[in-house]
């Protein structure tokens, strides 16, 4: 694909530069929002998908109710921003793939 180095690069940037929410959890979120269902806590799990599916949707008691249970407001700013690059990476290869004249997995 013409993007791959760059979409290897924008994933690894999510994922592995140092932050508040490990690798792994940010691994895990980008996973959820390409399709995978396992790896996110479950107190995360409507947030993120709420990211993923309707990100305006997102009010601002959600948030509050994520930084009660602990998280960090910079922990939550990685969380959304893997549930949302994993989203467009995945409108992505969808929309591609579409182009090629493949079925939708």
């Amino acid at each position: 694909m013409r993007y791959d180095l760059f979409r290897k690069r924008l994933i690894d940037a999510v994922v592995n530069t140092p932050g508040d929410a490990p690798p792994e959890l940010r691994q895990a979120v980008l996973d959820r929002a390409m399709g995978a269902r396992d790896g996110v806590p479950p107190e995360l799990r409507p947030y993120v998908d709420t990211v993923v599916r309707h990100a305006y949707r997102v009010t601002d008691s959600d948030v509050t109710a994520l930084q009660q249970a602990g998280n960090s407001d910079d922990a939550l700013f990685e969380v959304t921003v893997a549930a949302a690059v994993g989203a467009a990476v995945h409108r992505l290869d969808r929309g591609l793939a579409a182009l090629r004249g493949e079925e939708p997995d």
